[in-house]
């Protein structure tokens, strides 16, 4: 096998002549394997919906999900397709103004800090790479990569990309695992043994296993929490908390009407009684002061 090229390292400029750019690539490429299911579709929104970065405004990162992505310059037609992605420091807008069609990295000037792949029967092996085990392998049939094809997820993220973070999730056995670049290679981190799962110290994000119903459909779910591992809610779950802290006010509104109404009413029988008792005795309840 004809060894593949190191890596061209990453433009910093957005205008380098003579590349092509996002509008110039391919965004979709039918034949690719591992197309997308309903849940490729529902946890990648369920990873956007509850993501917060505290030292990133909305429109100073990009997220996104089953976006091309771009990494050699020498081999411009060549790109991965992640399941969900996080860039921090580029706008949410290409050029400020248009939505992307791909993530194109000599453009963009980086590659994404985060990438998270759900494993699919044909593409595990591709997902994992090198920490590829015989019983995470979803389906019988692995065909082998033509000697000229381009290198495998792993090793773009690794070594073409540098991705500080790579998550891998398998909803069929709920197994999560998580890959972090330490010194150019990756190396699987233990989890912890409840949420944070996975601390992203760096961008202060955690993310565990919910068992929850989203979007009408109960299962497990990759979603993120903070350091002590409260889920962060999606702004559906905030209105909704929001509506039943509202419904809660106005029942205690209402009950302390009701106590303050029964207090009265005890005040007038009390009253009555006493003013009863006082004619039993012959004197003017209406005479004492």
């Amino acid at each position: 096998m004809t060894p593949l090229p190191r890596p061209k390292p990453l433009a910093v400029s957005p205008l380098q002549p003579g590349l092509p750019t996002m509008y110039d690539l391919p965004s979709e490429f039918p034949e690719e394997p591992g197309l997308p299911d309903v849940f490729h579709d529902l946890q990648p929104q369920l990873l956007s919906q509850t993501l917060r970065l505290v030292d990133y405004g909305s429109d100073n990162y990009c997220d996104a999900s089953d976006l091309n992505l771009y990494y050699d310059s020498e081999h411009p037609l060549w790109h991965k397709r992640p399941d969900w992605m996080l860039s921090v420091g580029v706008p949410w807008l290409y050029g400020g103004q248009d939505l992307r069609l791909s993530y194109v990295t000599w453009q963009e000037g980086k590659g994404p800090e985060v990438v998270v792949e759900f494993l699919s029967p044909g593409t595990e092996r591709e997902d994992l790479g090198r920490f590829f085990r015989p019983g995470d392998a979803l389906s019988t049939v692995q065909p082998l990569p033509a000697p000229t094809s381009p290198p495998g997820k792993l090793e773009v993220y690794e070594r073409y990309l540098q991705v500080p973070h790579y998550i891998v999730y398998s909803r069929y056995s709920q197994t999560l695992r998580y890959f972090k670049l330490v010194a150019g290679r990756y190396q699987e981190q233990p989890l912890a043994p409840q949420p944070p799962l996975i601390w992203l110290p760096d961008l202060h994000l955690g993310l565990g296993i919910w068992a929850g119903e989203f979007q009408r459909t109960p299962g497990q779910w990759l979603r993120w929490c903070d350091q002590e591992g409260n889920w962060v809610l999606t702004e559906t779950e905030q209105e909704r908390q929001a509506k039943e802290r509202e419904r809660q006010a106005k029942e205690q509104e209402r009950w302390a009407k009701e106590r303050e109404r029964q207090a009265k009413e005890q005040e007038r029988q009390r009253a009555d009684r006493l003013a009863a008792k006082l004619r039993e005795l012959g004197i003017d309840p209406d005479r004492v002061e």
